[in-house]
């Protein structure tokens, strides 16, 4: 008996679009979640090598929870390439700057990298708000 992979094709045609809104919901644990889905790791015709994942809608970004004193403790830090030119901020502050950038740096953190992990990663659509334009996709509320 040979084993069966999936081809591109065969992925590609079975994509499903799930909707996940993340209003008091703890961070990490979301963000295994959606890495699971992006990779297609939920499915029984998971293959590492091709991108297998489903498209996943997060809503309510900006109400994400954080456990303990992770608000204020956890530090994002980003270079602008100049000399010096390091950033800094927390939790908190990202949360009102970009409420998306919070939940895209935890899932990319779960991903591989390389060409596969930025397919897999531009599958995933965040908003702040409750609102979102993909309304015509029909997505599925998102298991939890």
């Amino acid at each position: 008996m040979r084993t069966r992979s999936t081809t591109t094709a065969e992925a590609i045609a079975n994509r499903k679009w799930w909707i996940l809104d993340l209003e008091d919901v703890v961070l990490g644990r979301a963000a295994t979640r959606i890495a699971n889905v992006l990779r297609g790791k939920h499915k029984p015709t998971f293959t590492p090598n091709i991108d297998d994942g489903d498209f996943v809608i997060v809503i309510n970004a900006d109400k994400v929870k954080l456990t303990g004193t992770k608000w204020s403790d956890k530090i994002y830090y980003r270079h602008t390439n100049f000399p010096g030119g390091i950033k800094s901020a927390t939790a908190r502050e990202m949360n009102q700057r970009h409420p998306d950038e919070i939940i895209r740096l935890a899932v990319f953190g779960m991903i591989p990298k390389g060409p596969l992990g930025r397919a897999q990663i531009s599958k995933l659509k965040i908003y702040a708000g409750a609102a979102h334009p993909h309304v015509a996709q029909n997505p599925q509320p998102f298991p939890l």
